[in-house]
C-alpha cells in the first residue's frame, strides 16, 4: 500500500469517527454531561489528528516544489 494511499484511509476514518460523534450528539443518544464531555474530546482529538496530518502533507509538499518567490534583499528606506 502506498503511503499516500495509507494516509487518506486514515483521513477519511477520522472524519467518519468525528461525524458519527455529531450524529450521536445531535440525535440526542448523549443521556449525560459526563458522556457529553467525553465525545467532545474525542471529537477534539480527531480534528486535532487530522489537522496534524494536513499540516504534515502541506509542508511535505511544499519541500518538493521549487517556489516562485523571488528575494529582493532589503532596500533602504527612501528619504
Amino acid at each position: 500500500m502506498q503511503d499516500l494511499e495509507l494516509i487518506t484511509k486514515i483521513q477519511r476514518q477520522l472524519r467518519d469517527l468525528y461525524q458519527n460523534i455529531g450524529d450521536a450528539m445531535i440525535s440526542g443518544s448523549v443521556d449525560n454531561m459526563e458522556k457529553y464531555k467525553y465525545m467532545l474530546g474525542q471529537a477534539h482529538a480527531y480534528q486535532y489528528i487530522s489537522q496534524e496530518i494536513s499540516n504534515l502533507l502541506n509542508k511535505k509538499e511544499q519541500k518538493n516544489e521549487q517556489g516562485t518567490i523571488i528575494d529582493l534583499g532589503k532596500r533602504s528606506p527612501k528619504t
